[in-house]
């Protein structure tokens, strides 16, 4: 599992009105390089009618990932 300071979330509009939330987790590679290289983490499977909504759900996959990663602090 990724650290999580190393995970973003973005929404892309894929058609008009259909919104899909992604996670995405930061690659380390070059530390001389000033830029991040992302790959996705998880994906929504249903899109939302709004960027709104599916930041949301982005955000609620996040916490989910975040109680997964420390189950104790979550309680």
């Amino acid at each position: 599992m990724p650290a999580l300071n190393d995970l973003a979330i973005a929404v892309e509009e894929r058609e008009p009105g259909q919104f899909f939330w992604t996670v995405l987790e930061a690659l380390h590679g070059d530390e001389a390089s000033e830029t991040l290289d992302y790959r996705v983490y998880r994906s929504a499977t249903r899109p939302q009618a709004s960027h709104s909504s599916a930041l949301a759900l982005g955000v609620l996959e996040l916490q989910k990932i975040s109680a997964a990663a420390d189950p104790a602090s979550h309680g």
